[in-house]
């Protein structure tokens, strides 16, 4: 006779296993650290590109103004806040890149601690 609540249990275990199980398995393969350090390193590196082709874009966009004022301007002044607007830029995404993937990083976690419950909980099932 077929136990209803064993089909259950291994249809949301496999449909897991298939779907999010992968996705949860590859980050946990990784320490906590690492894997928030990778990802806020692969963060860092976007933001650096970003930022390198949005000031890009805003020379030429105002390459005329800075030809016109380049002898007027303070460019030590000029230069320091690009600096800081940089870090600012680059700071706010390793912040939200940190926090975010060590939500990820815990919620993989406690997914993959209710799929083995459920799995020696299966187990169970089988030895009565």
């Amino acid at each position: 006779m077929i136990n209803e609540e064993k089909v259950i249990l291994m249809t949301r275990m496999a449909s897991y296993e298939y779907g999010k199980g992968k996705k949860d398995i590859t980050i946990l393969n990784y320490f906590k650290g690492d894997y928030i350090g990778f990802q806020v390193l692969k963060s860092v590196i976007a933001a650096t590109i970003s930022f390198f082709l949005l000031l890009g874009v805003y020379f030429f966009y105002n390459f005329e103004v800075f030809m016109q004022d380049i002898y007027n301007m303070d460019l030590l002044a000029f230069g320091k806040s690009v600096i800081i607007l940089y870090l600012c830029m680059v700071g706010a995404y390793g912040v939200i890149t940190y926090v975010a993937f060590a939500t990820k990083y815990s919620r993989a976690k406690k997914s993959l601690k209710t799929y083995y419950a459920n799995l020696k909980k299966l187990a169970g099932m089988y030895e009565h």
